[in-house]
């Protein structure tokens, strides 16, 4: 029985301790990618319009005859530096609605692929005008919306980065606190009581009376 006491009582401190190692590994490399997304927006010096705020942006919604039909983001970024996740989403969101107001509301599927003689939209590259080369003349509404949806798609990914960053560094605190969680239990021996106890150890005597 005492070997199995000893035993049990390693394993106790073995997993504690490899529970607080790895807690350690993923704050670690949590708080090392957050810094890393923080440092990657930040090297970009991104700011804000003046107009990305909810009641500024409105102004543009109107003039673009949008209003009620998109939706309005909610956060502020007028005029201020991006330099975390967050703002980043936030950016793009402004960035998007910026995107619509070219377009009159219109996203990429809605927008004919090319324009003809007139400059109208069309799908169909045999009604499409022609460049000088002979290619068909493509909408530059559309080439507009493909760029903005791909800068828009940095960002929000930054905002990702940023998110799955703290979740492994709480992952991490987790991991620390059971870890010493086990080992308290281990070593007040609540749970696998004394491992060098004698099998014919009686324990502690009561208290008298």
């Amino acid at each position: 029985m005492t070997t199995t006491r000893k035993l049990l009582w390693a394993g106790g401190v073995l997993a504690g301790a490899l529970l607080i190692v790895l807690g350690a590994v993923w704050i670690y490399t949590g708080a090392s990618a957050r810094g890393e997304v923080h440092d990657t927006i930040t090297q970009e010096q991104i700011t804000g319009s003046p107009d990305m705020s909810p009641t500024a942006i409105l102004e543009g919604i109107e003039a673009a005859g949008l209003t009620g039909k998109i939706t309005v983001p909610t956060c502020d970024i007028a005029d201020e530096p991006v330099t975390n996740g967050t703002e980043a989403r936030c950016f793009a969101e402004y960035m998007r609605v910026h995107a619509l107001e070219s377009t009159g509301g219109r996203t990429y599927s809605e927008m004919g692929r090319f324009l003809d003689a007139d400059g109208n939209e069309v799908f169909s590259e045999d009604e499409a005008a022609t460049t000088p080369n002979g290619r068909p003349v493509s909408n530059p509404a559309r080439d507009l919306w493909v760029s903005q949806r791909a800068l828009a798609t940095g960002l929000e990914l930054a905002y990702v980065g940023e998110q799955v960053s703290l979740f492994s560094i709480a992952t991490g605190i987790l991991f620390v606190i059971i870890g010493i969680g086990f080992l308290v239990m281990v070593f007040a021996g609540g749970i696998l009581g004394n491992p060098f106890a004698k099998d014919g150890d009686a324990g502690p005597a009561p208290p008298a009376g």
